[in-house]
């Protein structure tokens, strides 16, 4: 799908990270955005971006959704573009990852994407075009220890693009999913885990990653266009799929040579 000016987006989690550099780049080609984040107020560096609506919008809360939808109907008449980016962090050995965690990442990274594509499903099939962009992560692909509700949920948002991708094409809608390792970005305020040891080694790949958010947007955006179902942003996630899908052994590998220096650490 070509985006171009006067193109109608939606953005989850628009207000830091990858959201907000996904704002800049639709509203610099002319987008029409309306950008949407959990927070009262869009923040500083969301609100200096002309051309640029927000909308508070918690991506649990059904009613939220309901509301967005409205605004779009009301002021658009359609939708041309969906991003469910919204999501948050949290890892650590399986012992100690309490129930109560695994509810909150399943709420916020999984049922938040469903119930986006749930909303706005229907309009984009009844106009018969439209592009749903999910942001899973690579994680979602390859399965690293001591993230196993994080992986969990990122598969599931994979798992649930690939059976929209299909669903959905039949009405010329098309649906991608975003796949990146990491990257820069505000994730690590939203870590969560008593595991300190992954809470840590996670903070440092984050932090000490070459790849910025606007780099990942840029992917993300030439991805779209090109029409791809799964936007593999960077070099590493490339890697890591490819060895999994061609060289099971060496994947295996790998994921039990990071168990194995995870241990040492701790």
């Amino acid at each position: 799908m070509k985006i171009t000016a006067g193109s109608r987006a939606l953005v989850t989690g628009a207000a830091s990270g990858l959201g907000l550099a996904l704002v800049r780049r639709l509203a610099a080609r002319g987008c029409r955005v309306l950008a949407t984040d959990v927070h009262d107020e869009p923040g500083a560096e969301l609100a200096a971006i002309d051309g640029v609506t927000y909308l508070t919008l918690d991506v649990t809360q059904d009613v939220h959704w309901a509301r967005a939808h409205d605004w779009v109907v009301e002021h658009w008449g359609g939708l041309d573009l969906l991003f469910n980016n919204a999501g948050v962090a949290a890892g650590g050995r399986i012992e100690l990852t309490e129930m109560d965690q695994w509810q909150w990442i399943v709420d916020i990274n999984l049922l938040g994407v469903a119930r986006g594509c749930r909303t706005f499903a229907p309009m984009l099939t009844e106009q018969r075009s439209g592009h749903i962009v999910n942001t899973a992560s690579a994680a979602g692909l390859v399965h690293p220890p001591r993230m196993s509700e994080y992986n969990a949920v990122k598969a599931g948002v994979v798992a649930l693009s690939e059976t929209l991708f299909h669903e959905l094409r039949p009405d010329d809608v098309m649906v991608s999913v975003v796949c990146p390792t990491f990257f820069r970005t505000n994730l690590t305020s939203s870590l969560r885990g008593k595991d300190e040891s992954a809470r840590s080694s996670a903070a440092k790949l984050i932090d000490g990653s070459k790849v910025s958010a606007d780099d990942i947007a840029a992917a993300v955006v030439a991805g779209v266009e090109k029409g791809r179902h799964i936007i593999l942003t960077d070099r590493n996630g490339k890697i890591a799929y490819a060895a999994k899908r061609f060289a099971r052994p060496l994947y295996y590998s790998m994921m039990n040579r990071a168990a194995v220096q995870m241990a040492r650490k701790d």
